[in-house]
This record gives structure tokens, C-alpha cells and sequence, in this order.
């Protein structure tokens, strides 16, 4: 694996350390993007990597773009994430969890996790027994933040979505617009359940075609091999699986006039906004539309260590922010000729003190 700083998606990190555990098998990454705000802020990803350079890449760009989105979120955290380096069979156990929950207690608070891909409510369970920097955890009170944070990500990508179809076609509600979703887990299901109560038509894609079929079967949607979904002629495509899927090719093989989906770094590099922009699709930068998550989670650790409750209502207050963050970036792309993701870029690093 090269050394991280030669990366070209390291950007001044302030810590990046990765840990191999002997005893339990545990390899993961630990990136530390920015304290600028309050500790680094981000979830953990148990994914199998062919090449273990994609997990440092990973590790990079995801911290990095947690730091971005918990400053336009308006919370006071930072950016941070790790990646876990699962073998072919995925394999977890518990001393791989306790593991990973002593290597965040080294970080002495600096770092604070949560569920991501691969990872579950259960698992922050296992990890909370080893350090108190974990986020995610169960809620006996369903009036309380925290819990599950899918369910709110999703939430925040619907009202993204409903704002984005506002300011590109001028529409104030969904109703018969063709929407393909492309992956349909925790997110994406929700953000379809979302769009179809309101009336969206939907089109929908997954890895897991049996997942998407079922899920269609419950919807009234149709279903594309998940191969095929970028190529569908619609309003909007929602990307809701894994990231770095607009490079030039994908850009190019879109069929639609709106970008908005809740997968992390959906660009796969700088200028790829661009490219948007020149076909005249809009895009909402995923770290601002996908934002809903991270507000639940950090609001439910803030509360916690304050002392403070924190209900279920100033969550969804910070979540009817995200369209209103997203149409101000909109209006000043517009204004000025810059893409929505160069204006969102520009805020985000004044806001973490590096514009």
C-alpha cells in the first residue's frame, strides 16, 4: 500500500493510522481529516477490497468528505472515518469489533464512529463496550435522536430530491416524475418508499436484483439490471450505492437533467462537476444532500456527553435545512457560471478554516 501522503486524495489530513490486530485479524484504516469544528465525525465501512489501496482511498476521500459535511450541516464536528479491510468472506467477530473499538479509544476522543456500510446498530453495541466515542447506539425513546441512521439519511435526500425537482423543472411536488434509484438497502429503500408515497414513478436498480424486485413488487416500480440503471431515460437519477460512479464514461451515459442521491463521493475526480454542469444536469453534492445521517447520530453523541436531551424534533429541524443549503448552492452556481460542486467545495473549506 503507498504511503498515504502520496495519495492523490490526501489533503492535509491531520492523523491517518492504519491497524492490524494479530490476535483478532483485524486490519482497518483510521483517517483524521480535520478537528477544526469538534472531533472528527464519521462512520465506519466493512468492505472487502481487491486491492487494499482502494481502502486507503477510500479512507481519504470518505474523512475528507465527512469533514465537508458536518460543517454544512452546521455541526460543531469535525471529519473522520474507517474503513475496516474485511476478508473475501466478510467475516466480523466480536474480538474484531473490540479490537476496533480500543484503536477509536486510543484516539482519545478525537475520533467519534458510527455505522456505515457493512457495520449495524449491533456492532456500535460491541464497539461502545471497549470506548464511549461511538455514535449509532439504540434508543429505548422514540422521541430521542439517535438510533439508526438510515432512516434519516434517507428523509434528508427526499426533501434534497423534492428541492432539486423544484429549482430544475419547476415542480412542487413529485408526482409522475420518473425517478431511478440505483441501490436499495437501508438508504436507498427509504428514499423510494419516500418518493413513491408522494407519487414519483419510479425505476429501481440494485446488486441484489431479488432485494430491487421485491422492493418494486411493495411500490408498484419497475426494476433494470443494476448494470443498465445509468443508461434510463428519467427526471432523476438517485445514486444510493457506492461511490466514484460520475467519471467521464457515467457522465456520459446519463440520460437524465438531475444528479441527486445519497452515495458518498459520487464524483470521481475534481472537474467531474463540471462535466455536469457542461450537459446541463443538476447536480446536489452528495456530502450536503446526504447530510441527514450524520446530523442524527452526532446530535444523539452531543446530547449524551452534554447531558442535554436532544429530541427527534431538532433533527428534523436540521434536516428541513438541507434543501435550503442546496438551493442557495443552486442559486450562486447559476449566478456566478461555477458548478454546484465547486461553490459547496469553496463553502465547506471556508467553513473548516482552509479557504
Amino acid at each position: 500500500m503507498p504511503a498515504f501522503w502520496t495519495e492523490a486524495d490526501f489533503d492535509e489530513h491531520e492523523r491517518v493510522e492504519l491497524v492490524h490486530d494479530r490476535a483478532s485479524g483485524l486490519t482497518a484504516i483510521i483517517a483524521l481529516h480535520s478537528t477544526y469544528l469538534g472531533p472528527g465525525a464519521g462512520g465506519c465501512r466493512f468492505w472487502h477490497y481487491a486491492d487494499p489501496a482502494l481502502a486507503m482511498r477510500d479512507a481519504l476521500r470518505l474523512s475528507r468528505g465527512m469533514s465537508y459535511k458536518n460543517a454544512m450541516a452546521g455541526l460543531p464536528v469535525g471529519g473522520g472515518k474507517a474503513v475496516v479491510l474485511a476478508g473475501p468472506e466478510r467475516r466480523k467477530t466480536p474480538e474484531m469489533l473490540a479490537a476496533l473499538g480500543d484503536a477509536i479509544e486510543a484516539f482519545g476522543g478525537r475520533y467519534v464512529t458510527a455505522e456505515d456500510v457493512g457495520m449495524s446498530e449491533g456492532d456500535m453495541v460491541a464497539i461502545a463496550a471497549r470506548t464511549s466515542h461511538v455514535s449509532g447506539l439504540p434508543v429505548t425513546d422514540p422521541t430521542a435522536a439517535g438510533g439508526d441512521p438510515g432512516p434519516f439519511t434517507a428523509r434528508g435526500i427526499f426533501y434534497g430530491i423534492r428541492a432539486a425537482v423544484r429549482h430544475k423543472l419547476g415542480r412542487e411536488n413529485l408526482s409522475g416524475v420518473h425517478i431511478a434509484v440505483q441501490g436499495t438497502g437501508s438508504v436507498g429503500g427509504g428514499v423510494a418508499r419516500l418518493l413513491a408515497a408522494e407519487g414519483a414513478r419510479l425505476t429501481l436498480a440494485d446488486v441484489d436484483a431479488e432485494r430491487a424486485a421485491n422492493l418494486a413488487v411493495e411500490l408498484g416500480a419497475v426494476t433494470v439490471p443494476a448494470d443498465a440503471v445509468m443508461d434510463i431515460a428519467c427526471d432523476v437519477f438517485s445514486p444510493n450505492a457506492l461511490g466514484a460512479i460520475l467519471d467521464e464514461a457515467g457522465i456520459a451515459r446519463l440520460n437524465t437533467t438531475i444528479v441527486a442521491g445519497g452515495a458518498n463521493n459520487q464524483l470521481a475526480r475534481a472537474g467531474d462537476g463540471q462535466k455536469l454542469a457542461a450537459r446541463g444536469i443538476l447536480y446536489a453534492p452528495d456530502y450536503v444532500i446526504n447530510g441527514g445521517g450524520i446530523i442524527a447520530v452526532a446530535l444523539e453523541y452531543l446530547s449524551r456527553i452534554s447531558g442535554e436531551r436532544c429530541g427527534i424534533e431538532e433533527v428534523e429541524h436540521k434536516l428541513r435545512e438541507i434543501p435550503e443549503r442546496l438551493a442557495g448552492i443552486w442559486e450562486e452556481a447559476d449566478a456566478t457560471g461555477r458548478s454546484s460542486d465547486q461553490v459547496a467545495d469553496a463553502t465547506a473549506q471556508r467553513l473548516i478554516g482552509r479557504g
